[in-house]
């Protein structure tokens, strides 16, 4: 791609356009969304692909600080990869609604709860070349509607689960039973993780600022090439990857063609 890891951070990638250089600076499944069964279907017929993953874990000292993982050691299950990639919006939905504890109420709750979780999937796999982040764009029509028709539907749910707890409350005061308190604070709208909304926008600046603050001192990402595909790329998270990983093999080849071709 031509950009140096040293001086570049972050590079926003457009499948048709050339890289930009920017300054430094588990999990339920989403409803509805990819091929019904299709993860159970794989892993009953190639069972070996699901493999148990060593995991180091972070220590503490006496004084309640965290000591993170190092993750420029060796790999400890014995394997070395040298290329990393996300599809975002896997850790970015289940980060709305965790199931081993309360919801995130607020952006930062969320933005904290992403990075862990990223931080956990980087220090188990250690890429040693590339890391790339990919976060859903704009998608074409027919998925936007089926978005918005989902969304739609979320909000309508949330708005009866509403009201049923308002009658259900009403019903026992007026049985004389205790009524438990409501619950403080408010979940945070998983509905705001579409691009070109203020959250997105502002998870994109927060990613930046993590990259760039993990590359200056992590060692484990020191030396890596990290590229952040935000919301303002169009296109599905999993479909930019698949672009980028053709290009570089596209690439791979122009550059073998010119080489072994002799000159006239």
């Amino acid at each position: 791609m031509g950009l140096n890891p040293s001086e570049v951070s972050v590079a926003a990638y457009h499948p048709k356009h050339p890289p930009t250089a920017l300054p430094r600076g588990p999990a339920p499944p989403r409803r509805g969304m990819g091929v019904p069964a299709f993860f159970k279907w794989l892993s009953v017929k190639y069972p070996k692909i699901v493999v148990d993953c060593i995991e180091d874990k972070a220590a503490w000292t006496d004084d309640g600080e965290q000591i993170p993982v190092d993750s420029s050691k060796a790999n400890p299950n014995g394997l070395e990869y040298d290329n990393l990639f996300l599809d975002m919006n896997g850790i970015i939905h289940p980060a709305s609604h965790p199931e081993d504890r309360p919801p995130p109420e607020t952006e930062d709750d969320m933005f904290l709860a992403i990075v862990a979780y990223l931080e956990r999937v980087f220090a188990a796999v250690r890429p040693r070349k590339l890391l790339y982040m990919a976060i859903d764009g704009v998608a074409p029509r027919a998925k936007m509607n089926q978005q918005r028709a989902r969304r739609f539907k979320s909000a309508q749910e949330a708005a009866e689960k509403e009201e049923e707890e308002e009658r259900m409350r009403a019903e026992w005061a007026a049985e004389g039973r205790s009524v438990p308190p409501r619950k403080e604070g408010q979940a945070f709208d998983s509905n705001t993780i579409t691009p070109g909304t203020p959250f997105m926008d502002n998870l994109a600046l927060f990613l930046r600022a993590f990259i760039s603050k993990k590359l200056s001192t992590d060692p484990g990402w020191q030396g890596i090439h990290v590229i952040l595909s935000d919301g303002s790329v169009p296109g599905e998270g999993e479909h930019k990857i698949m672009e980028y990983i053709r290009s570089q093999r596209l690439q791979v080849t122009l550059t073998l063609t010119l080489t072994l071709t002799p000159s006239p």
